[in-house]
């Protein structure tokens, strides 16, 4: 493999000349530069990237920590993340963390020992003092989707609003046996948007029926097994409300298995939003949550923090999003 001493040499120049004309400095005569260039093609030179990161303070790298990729609004945030990453001349590494806390705190801890010059994140809730740490020591950090620190920035969305709006358009359906799929009351978009559902199902005088569980829950398992449980203790349902897509999904499933008829029995609606739904033998209504959106403005925010001027205090920011409605087949 070429060394930066073998391009000066071809070139018959000093090795800090070929630095400056790597990195564009003035001070170098354009005919110099023709051929410290004309070396470094024949020789297929390429930098060390890293070491050059690291004389310079900044690895050019957005580390990306969310629970999962597959079937959920993260893989549409994470996409978003990486192209307006890329084009600022920054790599993206990735942690898929399946909402467990001990894999979570080692993603962190390895994109904090070097790797990354930024976080964005949708944690567990339960590594909080290690986000705070990260953040202090100067890698920038932006929550996304969740939020752990309210001392971070943050890009979210009304879920009170959206899991109130989903009843609402329910009941206008004539639905009156509405059910909510959520989850661990520790991970804030479950905890709002159970509580836009109490209020809602309040304000219109109409009984709870949600299943909540612990643990990973972005899973068409996991939607499988709450559908069935609430269809046995609550025969009556007429209206299933899912968090996430993959819950939907599961749910569609559990219905049709107990005989239910999907919308004239039993109407369905997802709060997250991904493509997929619309694509479903019975596709599935949704309050879609801005995932492209998210994305690039998580990894605008956090490259304005790692471009910042050392002496520049850059602001704490808590964006939140407003969902949109999608109407489908499944209400």
């Amino acid at each position: 493999m070429a060394t930066l001493k073998d391009v000066a040499q071809l070139a018959c120049v000093d090795v800090s000349t070929v630095s400056r004309a790597l990195n564009n400095h003035p001070c170098v005569h354009a005919e110099t530069k023709k051929r410290i260039m004309a070396a470094v093609e024949k020789l297929s030179y390429r930098p060390n990237l890293l070491a050059k990161g690291l004389r310079q303070g900044k690895r050019h790298t957005i580390g990306f920590v969310v629970p999962k990729l597959h079937l959920s609004v993260f893989s549409t945030i994470a996409q978003s993340v990486e192209e307006t990453a890329r084009k600022a001349g920054y790599a993206t590494l990735i942690f898929c963390t399946d909402d467990n806390a001990a894999t979570e705190k080692d993603g962190l801890m390895r994109l904090r020992s070097g790797l990354v010059d930024g976080i964005v994140l949708a944690g567990t809730g339960k590594n909080k003092t290690l986000i705070r740490d990260i953040a202090a020591s100067g890698i920038a950090v932006t929550q996304i989707v969740r939020i752990v620190d309210e001392k971070q920035s943050s890009i979210t969305v009304d879920y009170g609003k959206c899991g109130s709006d989903a009843v609402h358009f329910l009941y206008q359906k004539g639905c009156r046996h509405i059910g909510l799929i959520t989850g661990p009351q520790t991970i804030s978009p479950y905890r709002f948007r159970l509580e836009g559902y109490e209020r809602a199902m309040k304000e219109l005088g109409l009984e709870e029926i949600f299943a909540e569980a612990v643990g990973s829950t972005i899973s068409m398992k996991y939607g499988y097994d709450a559908a069935g449980d609430m269809l046995r203790a609550h025969p009556e349902l007429d209206a299933v409300i899912a968090a996430t897509d993959s819950q939907g999904i599961g749910t569609l499933r559990a219905l049709k298995e107990s005989g239910r008829r999907v919308p004239a029995d039993v109407r369905v609606i997802s709060l997250t939003g991904h493509e997929i739904g619309s694509f479903l033998e019975t596709s599935l209504t949704t309050l879609e949550m801005p995932a492209r959106e998210i994305g690039i403005k998580a990894a605008r925010m956090t490259l304005e923090k790692i471009e910042a001027d050392a002496a520049e205090t850059v602001p704490v920011q808590h964006i939140s999003f407003d969902s949109r409605l999608i109407e489908r087949e499944s209400t």
